[in-house]
């Protein structure tokens, strides 16, 4: 197969170097890459009109909204996004501050500055409080079995639930009480699932959950938008870099390819786009998100991965999380507080649910975050995940804010709701998912499970790296995780930066034979 697109490089300026996806993982591979003399003949090729992949932030309500990623979690100098954030001077005096980066916080979502139940009265603060420390304790427990030869249970869910079946046995609250608490634990289980990407937390397995580092550092946001980071990397790549709207079909790797402009030169690897140009190269960079490996897994490479690697994407699981952004025309809210939690009365992490998601699917909002003021606008933010988020996305606009409002109301009373919308398709289009797991446990309970769902009972076990001379080296990247790591779509830099230091652990790295650009 020849080239029929690209084009030339001059000969003897080292390997010809191609990066797939400009997330913030290929543009941190490419900025590295570009500041080495030995890598003169890159290029990115990007599916769509845009870079950033899943950090964008757009002006809206009055001020920047973030459409997709949203904090810095771990804003410490052990986490390269906030390395260069500060780098970039995109951070506010505070978030920058030595006193902010030493707070530990577990890795939590803070305490909701108020809690509202569905009945329509104010929860206890010492009732959130109580069940929220009971319910971290547990998250902290979980973290515990990494290193143990056998986990008690296959899944973080189900250990979870024992432990509190066994703590509720001891309340001795009158019924309405315990419900309540019970109710409560529940939104934090929705909590967990909307950090975890997933759907229930009983497809999360729970022997490798504590392999994901909790970073000091109180969690911040970029004031003047995320997507700031972004456009400072990409200034710092050479113009043309970047291809734009070259979605790839297929990666012919492990074989002897030519290009016409190039005669007498033989490449490894060749990209084929969906507009049939292709690009020739010697090693391939692939940061496109797991979700899109999982869905085109079995067309995208050419000849298919090793059989270890193609299992590993199979039973790395993925899942879906949507904004909601609800605009008042008078915040019903206190000037303090910052977010909004709903417990349902009626929901427990015991119980089953049994009603259609076209009944049920709001209550799984893990509540609301207020967000800066822009003048007059006042919005609200609410995060949803799972089959219930999925299932948000085939509603329109209208009947989201119908939905909305109404809870709003039965909860607050507030007044009408202006407007509102929500990011299903900013944020799937090309993505297919933003979180990642090592999948275990059962199916959950309230639907067949997320596309790419593992039934089996057993966590994943890392396929062992393949370093043989007869196939390309492979690591891991993107906004997925591979052997051992698991990656948050905030965390996607890591891979990035990690492999431009030619690290031996991220990204996803098709390369053919022995190299200096290979993993040892």
């Amino acid at each position: 197969m020849e080239s029929s697109g690209g084009r030339a490089e001059g000969s003897g300026r080292g390997p010809r170097v191609l990066v797939v996806g400009s997330g913030i993982a290929g543009l941190g591979a490419a900025q590295r890459l570009c500041r080495h003399p030995a890598f003169q003949q890159l290029r990115v090729l990007e599916a769509t009109a845009r870079a950033g992949g899943r950090i964008r932030s757009e002006r809206g309500f009055g001020g920047v909204v973030e459409l997709g990623a949203h904090w810095i979690h771990g804003p410490s100098q052990g986490n390269p996004v906030f390395q260069l954030a500060a780098k970039y001077q995109l951070l506010g005096e505070k978030d920058l501050s030595e006193e902010n980066q030493l707070i530990e916080t577990g890795g939590h979502v803070g305490l909701p500055s108020v809690s509202y139940a569905s009945s329509g009265v104010s929860v206890s603060r010492e009732l959130v409080v109580e069940m929220a420390s009971l319910f971290y304790s547990l998250i902290d427990q979980t973290r515990e079995f990494l290193h143990m030869a056998d986990a008690p249970v296959p899944s973080v869910g189900e250990y979870l639930k024992k432990e509190i079946c066994q703590h509720a046995a001891g309340w001795t609250e009158d019924e309405e009480t315990r419900k309540l608490k019970l109710a409560i634990l529940n939104s934090f289980f929705n909590v967990e699932c909307c950090v975890s990407g997933t759907h229930s937390m009983d497809l999360v397995a729970l022997a490798p959950f504590g392999e994901y580092t909790v970073l000091p550092g109180l969690d911040c946001t970029f004031p003047g938008g995320y997507q700031g980071l972004t456009n400072c990397i990409m200034a710092s790549l050479p113009e043309d870099v970047i291809v734009f709207n070259k979605p790839v079909k297929t990666i012919h790797w492990n074989g002897s390819f030519q290009e016409a402009l190039s005669p007498g030169e033989r490449f490894p690897v060749l990209v084929e786009c969906e507009d049939r140009t292709c690009f020739p190269a010697h090693h391939v960079i692939i940061t496109v998100p797991l979700g899109f490996l999982k869905e085109h897994l079995d067309t995208f490479f050419e000849p298919a991965l090793p059989p270890q690697k193609a299992e590993a994407i199979r039973k790395i699981g993925f899942g879906t999380s949507n904004k909601i952004f609800l605009e008042f025309e008078e915040p019903f809210w206190e000037p303090d507080c910052r977010h909004i939690q709903v417990v349902w009365e009626d929901m427990s992490p015991l119980e089953d649910v049994t009603c259609g998601l076209q009944h049920v699917w709001f209550k799984k909002l893990i509540g609301f975050f207020v967000l800066p003021s822009f003048a007059s606008v006042h919005v609200l933010c609410g995060f949803i995940a799972g089959l219930e988020s999925e299932f948000m996305e085939t509603l329109s606009d209208e009947e989201v804010l119908l939905s909305l409002t109404q809870v709003l109301r039965r909860v607050t009373a507030p007044d009408t709701v202006c407007r509102g919308s929500h990011t299903s398709d900013i944020l799937l289009h090309h993505a297919r998912g933003s979180a990642v797991w090592l999948e275990g446990g059962r199916p959950a309970h309230r639907s067949a499970g997320p596309p790419g769902a593992a039934a089996g009972a057993l966590a994943l076990s890392p396929a062992p790296p393949i370093l043989s001379p007869a196939l390309p080296h492979q690591c891991w990247g993107g906004g997925g995780g591979g052997e051992g790591d698991i990656i948050l779509s905030s965390d996607s830099v890591w891979p990035g930066l990690r492999f431009g230091d030619v690290n031996d652990s991220l990204p996803f790295l098709v390369t053919g034979g022995s190299s200096d650009f290979s993993c040892h």
